[in-house]
């Protein structure tokens, strides 16, 4: 699903050049899942934008479900994050003029879907706010926004599913409770899930957990590191 090899992220500023991605390399199998943790600045939100098709690196080769981003222009990158990314902010980022039924018909809309707010609707009841259909983002509370949030991330079917720091802006219940949203949707579409976070608790709940720093990955899972530690 997801192949990275010796990725690159410069970015200019006013001091000069800073490298955010030093040469990372990474392999995601379709329907698994991967958390990646790491200190604020380690470079975690830019590797997910890159895989997403919202930034590209400086070098390096990026392959998702198939495709090599690479080879894209603008609008193919559009149209493969259209069709086959869904993302997940820890701000929500729902168009407060909108309902929430109007939000996630949104990119069903932008698709082409004549059945998007059919769909709107049961993706909705999906994540229970069935009864929120009409409500503005000012009328939700946190939870029920990232809920809003993740049915419009899923709203078109995506294969790959990013959420950065999901949980980041919502109390420790109303977190867990998206959290199993998140894990049970991602389950149920048969979706592959690339998750940041700065939560163990929910970042041990992927298949793998990577640590990054200074714009590197670790070689090694956490799960395998923590074998290496205990056995020597």
């Amino acid at each position: 699903m997801i192949r990275l090899r010796d990725v690159h992220l410069t970015l200019a500023s006013s001091a000069g050049p800073v490298d955010i991605l030093r040469g990372v390399d990474l392999d995601v199998a379709t329907g698994t899942s991967l958390s990646v943790v790491g200190p604020s600045g380690s470079g975690k939100s830019s590797l997910l934008a890159i895989i997403g098709g919202i930034e590209r690196p400086t070098s390096g080769r990026v392959e998702v479900a198939g495709t090599d981003l690479g080879t894209l222009g603008e609008d193919g990158l559009a149209l493969f994050r259209r069709h086959r990314v869904g993302v997940l902010f820890q701000a929500f980022h729902l168009i407060p003029t909108m309902t929430a039924l109007e939000n996630v018909a949104l990119p069903l809309e932008l698709a082409g879907k004549r059945d998007a707010f059919a769909r709107a609707e049961a993706g909705l009841a999906e994540v229970g706010l069935e009864q929120r259909l009409e409500h503005y983002p000012s009328q939700l509370s946190g939870g029920e926004q990232q809920r809003v949030a993740l049915a419009r991330a899923l709203a078109n079917e995506p294969q790959l599913l990013l959420a950065d720091e999901p949980t980041g802006n919502l109390d420790r219940t109303t977190g867990r409770q998206v959290t199993q949203l998140i894990f049970e949707a991602r389950e149920r579409h048969n979706a592959t899930l690339f998750l940041i976070t700065h939560d163990p608790a929910l970042a041990s709940l992927c298949d793998e957990t990577r640590r990054m720093s200074d714009g590197r990955l670790d070689d090694a899972t956490i799960e395998e590191s923590r074998l290496v530690s205990a056995a020597s």
